[in-house]
């Protein structure tokens, strides 16, 4: 008997709103069509399942790679990888999604980070700990979602070919403990390693400069796959992309001054080393 047979419904079984619950209602029908109960359709993808489950009662957000070798099992012809790009979106923030799906694909990224580490560069364990200090509190579940999102971002790193990557990161925010002297340790090893890479330059805007080109807040230029250029900006869980090209030439002069004022990459690393060995 298939586990779906023996299944009593639950209130989480009820139908989800939304890409997210869409898919897993598809993968649900697909998985029961191909005779396979949760635990051997789990084995052939790589999950548990107490994890297929959760895909299928939209409670997770399923990550691209895991599409894919859904499709292929369930012999689905394109069905589930056909939703792969929105359900991508769908597992970010909305204030994000727009932002998020131009980063994937950036051809150039230059991002000024002013309160904590930028997610592209934060450490596992970092990642936690920034969704865990956040308030009102998210429950486990998102928090596990969110982090697996955001780790995922990471994979621009492994991209051919690879995006030119720019951070200038503000002092106070590798000075800041979040999560914990060890966890902040870790981060700041995770930003001294991503900065070894060829496409990646860290810089830190020290506390001591007098000159300051960017007082306004963080902000991130993407250069698009399209040769766009595109300003994206956030605060308190609102955002907003900017298209207008008098607008973005200004932060792009503002971000030119604030390298030439930050310390060099090769001073940086030299300045993140120093923190590590006060901790």
């Amino acid at each position: 008997m298939r586990d779906d047979e023996a299944e009593q419904r639950r209130p989480e079984d009820e139908p989800v709103a939304g890409v997210v619950g869409a898919f897993g209602r598809q993968l649900k029908l697909l998985r029961m069509r191909a005779g396979l109960d949760r635990v051997e359709f789990g084995k052939r993808v790589g999950y548990s399942a107490e994890s297929v489950a959760s895909f299928e009662q939209g409670r997770r957000t399923p990550q691209a790679k895991l599409i894919d070798r859904a499709d292929e099992v369930l012999d689905a012809g394109g069905v589930l990888k056909a939703l792969k790009e929105e359900v991508g979106r769908a597992q970010y923030p909305a204030f994000f999604r727009d932002a998020a799906g131009l980063e994937a694909k950036a051809a150039a990224l230059n991002l000024y980070a002013v309160y904590a580490v930028p997610g592209l560069l934060q450490s596992e364990e970092y990642a936690r700990a920034v969704f865990r200090v956040q308030r009102p509190l998210l429950e486990d579940a998102v928090i596990e979602q969110r982090l697996e999102a955001r780790l995922a971002r990471q994979e621009i790193f492994s991209r051919r070919p690879a995006p030119l990557m720019s951070f200038v990161i503000e002092e106070a925010v590798l000075r800041r403990p979040i999560g914990g002297r060890k966890i902040m340790q870790g981060a700041l090893e995770q930003i001294l390693l991503t900065g070894q890479s060829r496409n990646v330059e860290v810089q830190v805007m020290p506390f001591a400069r007098e000159d300051h080109a960017a007082l306004g807040g963080p902000f991130t230029l993407i250069d698009t796959d399209k040769g766009e250029r595109i300003a994206y900006a956030e605060i308190q869980d609102d955002s907003r992309l900017y298209t207008d090209p008098a607008y973005v030439r200004t932060l792009e002069a503002r971000y030119g001054i604030l390298r030439s004022q930050a310390l060099t990459p090769s001073e940086s690393s030299a300045f993140i080393e120093q923190l590590m060995g006060e901790a």
